[in-house]
């Protein structure tokens, strides 16, 4: 058909009226309507989610059609559509604002039609004749937005820590592992309060930091298996309405061998459906590792501060120019922007905690929200991990001579004297050093309070510097 501005149109029909729908659109009348009650933010479904919301329909389709749910040559169709686009094709027509109607209908809606119009266009049928194929009662057969929207925020969820998170964390454990090899033999001033401390090994302030995100990647794979119960098959409430009695476990199945995780169904799907307890455990690991890596971050910065008026321990690698006034300038860019990603995530990660809160009885209206947010976080936050890698921790070379000089000038060496000469002679000869300016090591000596030879050997900086094996 064509309108008046002769341009393609096609009529769709729905509970509440007919729409004109662009001829070239795969979705349909529910998105359109969907589209124009939420113009909120701009921001599309995330390609992560939309993989895992096609991931459930080929599965339900696939099982479907074996149960005879479905008549084969459909469960086919919506298969081979779906296939297409997990390839890459008809992306642009997944629209709906990620702000949207409760549960994430009109996203599923969304899928549902999408993929029931390219079945069409697949049997040898025009889009819209939803006589043949329909994006409810074939689709979305003995589904509900209820039980696809909380399996598709785990599904995303596994995709995402698999594709973006744990490569970046295993690289930049990597990269912290290597620099504490190579910084192992130098010494530097440790600092607590941003004050003078005993001296430590560049090295080991780098094996810390590995330890620290080797930790955080097992917290995060740990609170991965509670992402493999899935709710699918629970239809409407949790009570599998309209659902053949294998359907849960085949979909299951097939959604274990497709992203190749250990899933299966919920022992109760009512609770599965409702609660979103397993997405808040993700996330709080998410936010923990985010607000390590803000410290990681900020110590790298104070540590190549300067070049002349800071501490300049370590060269960061420069990627770009840091100023537009000021030539020569050069800033810790990297790290800087590995806080700002940090900071998102962890407000995020509050904005899952209140929508996980937020259900009512045998729904959580809130799920489109979560599912952006989880999301959006791993793959930030992974991206962030992996760029810092590359672009900053792998090229960071260390100020050997001014750690040194650092170690040897700190007045926290007056530490190791505490056994010797008792702690009030060490802050006595600590005051003196930092009034007059002479080294401990002269003031000692002066007051006669140790020998020469037993001074040397108490500050001796490699051997304080050493960790306990």
């Amino acid at each position: 058909m064509t309108d008046k501005n002769n341009s393609q149109y096609r009529i769709e029909k729905d509970s509440m009226g007919e729409r004109q729908i662009p001829e070239n659109a795969y979705y349909g009348i529910q998105t359109l309507r969907a589209t124009e009650n939420f113009p909120i933010s701009g921001i599309k479904p995330l390609p992560t989610y939309v993989d895992a919301c096609l991931l459930i329909k080929k599965a339900t389709a696939i099982t479907n059609g074996e149960l005879e749910c479905i008549p084969k040559e459909i469960s086919e169709a919506i298969v081979k559509a779906a296939n297409e686009i997990l390839k890459g094709k008809y992306r642009d027509q997944f629209i709906v604002d990620v702000y949207q109607a409760g549960a994430g209908t009109s996203h599923h809606m969304n899928v549902n039609e999408v993929l029931a119009n390219r079945a069409l266009e697949i049997i040898g049928d025009e889009k819209g004749n939803y006589q043949k194929i329909n994006p409810n009662d074939h689709v979305n057969y003995g589904q509900s937005t209820n039980d696809v929207i909380p399996t598709a925020i785990r599904i995303g969820g596994l995709l995402a820590l698999e594709h973006s998170m744990y490569p970046a964390l295993s690289k930049a454990i990597a990269a912290m592992e290597q620099k504490a090899e190579e910084f192992k033999n130098i010494v530097k001033s440790g600092r607590t309060h941003l004050q003078d401390a005993v001296p430590v090994r560049l090295g080991e302030s780098f094996k810390a930091w590995e330890e620290i995100l080797k930790n955080h990647q097992s917290r995060i794979k740990k609170a991965e298996e509670d992402l493999y119960l899935l709710g699918i098959g629970g239809s409407a409430a949790g009570t599998g309405l309209n659902t053949h009695k294998k359907y849960r476990y085949r979909v299951a199945e097939i959604l274990s061998e497709l992203i190749a995780k250990p899933l299966k169904p919920a022992p109760h799907l009512m609770a599965a459906m409702q609660s979103m307890s397993p997405i808040v455990n993700v996330s709080s690991s998410l936010r923990n590792l985010a607000q390590d890596l803000v410290k990681i971050s900020h110590d790298l910065r104070l540590m190549d501060s300067g070049p002349k008026t800071g501490l300049k321990e370590l060269q960061l690698p420069p990627v770009q120019p840091g100023s537009s006034i000021m030539p020569g300038k050069y800033n810790p860019v990297m790290a800087e922007m590995t806080s700002q990603v940090c900071f998102q995530v962890i407000g995020y990660d509050t904005a899952i905690l209140f929508g996980a809160q937020a259900g009512q009885l045998e729904l959580n209206v809130m799920m489109p929200l979560i599912a952006y947010n989880l999301i959006h976080s791993i793959e930030i936050l992974g991206n962030t991990i992996a760029v810092l890698t590359t672009r900053c921790l792998e090229g960071i070379t260390a100020n050997e001579k001014r750690c040194q000089a650092y170690a040897e000038g700190s007045l926290a060496l007056v530490t190791a004297l505490n056994p010797h000469i008792g702690y009030l002679n060490a802050a006595a000869v600590a005051k003196e050093s930092l009034e007059t300016g002479k080294s401990i090591r002269e003031i000692v000596l002066a007051k006669k309070l140790m020998s020469e030879e037993k001074l040397a050997e108490v500050l001796d900086l490699e051997k304080m510097s050493t960790l306990p094996s």
